[in-house]
């Protein structure tokens, strides 16, 4: 299921049975690729919360093997996420940036340190913190962090988070979704994993995280009952169908379409 040709993890004859003998998944061997825009979709019931919480790393009973490329990171929105009650909004959105934060903080302390006596007078002092500030920089342009300020102002204001200095314990379920959503985009995870991402969000929450996924570098997978957003962010449909996992090339409505006329196909038949 790809956009690209680079496989970033597979699953091998993966499958989850809940006590005492409900098998929920079954025997799904797929591989995923960077950079692909995945909608999962079946009825309730049928394991897409599964599934994603076993990609995740946090459903460690199953069956099969899934298998990493080295390196490469998760990130995952439960419906309920869990946020530490006594940070503010604008602490739990920044952890989702925190080590180029750190790496800008790092630099400017370098900057600042180039007027203090014990660095300019020492030639091999400066020349050891003009080389780190070199690393650091490569890192800040790399990731755009000159602009992480704008970036992140600017998903909290999309996304309609609650003001910044509100702490966790005052929000809302909705709130917290949409604070937990904005921190996991801004991380920037090499494979994004996401329950039902639309809820709480307003037509224009929607828009822009629709144009934020179809933009995303990386491998999203996505549960959502919303049709209009598979069919705007989705180049993949993955069915779960009595625990089989059966992959489609399009967006929903290409799904239907297809899924029609197998159908019809298998009543002639």
């Amino acid at each position: 299921m790809a956009e690209d040709n680079k496989i970033i993890f597979s699953m091998y004859r993966v499958g989850k049975i809940f006590p005492p003998h409900r098998q929920v998944l079954k025997d799904i061997s797929l591989s995923f690729f960077l950079g692909a825009k995945i909608g999962i979709i079946g009825l309730n019931g049928s394991g897409k919360s599964t599934l994603l919480k076993i990609i995740a790393g946090i459903e460690k009973e199953y069956q099969g093997e899934l298998t990493f490329l080295p390196g490469y990171s998760v990130g995952y929105l439960p419906q309920d996420p869990l946020l530490d009650e006594s940070r503010t909004v604008r602490e739990i959105v920044e952890e989702g940036v925190r080590e180029i934060i750190d790496i800008l903080k790092e630099y400017e302390k370098i900057n600042l340190s180039f007027s203090e006596p014990e660095v300019y007078e020492n030639p091999e002092k400066m020349q050891q913190l003009m080389d780190r500030q070199v690393v650091l920089q490569e890192k800040i342009d790399y990731n755009d962090g000159w602009n992480i300020e704008h970036k992140l102002e600017r998903a909290m204001d999309a996304l309609r988070c609650p003001d910044s200095n509100a702490k966790v314990n005052i929000l809302s379920g909705g709130e917290r979704r949409r604070v937990a959503l904005c921190r996991l985009l801004l991380q920037q995870p090499d494979v994004l994993l996401l329950d039902e991402p639309t809820n709480h969000l307003d037509a224009e929450s929607v828009q822009w995280l629709e144009t934020t996924l179809k933009q995303y570098k990386g491998t999203v997978i996505c549960i959502t009952h919303d049709r209009y957003f598979l069919d705007n962010v989705a180049g993949w449909i993955l069915e779960l169908d009595r625990g089989e996992g059966i992959p489609w090339k399009g967006n929903y409505s290409s799904w239907l379409e297809q899924k029609t006329r197998r159908l019809e196909i298998e009543e002639k038949g």
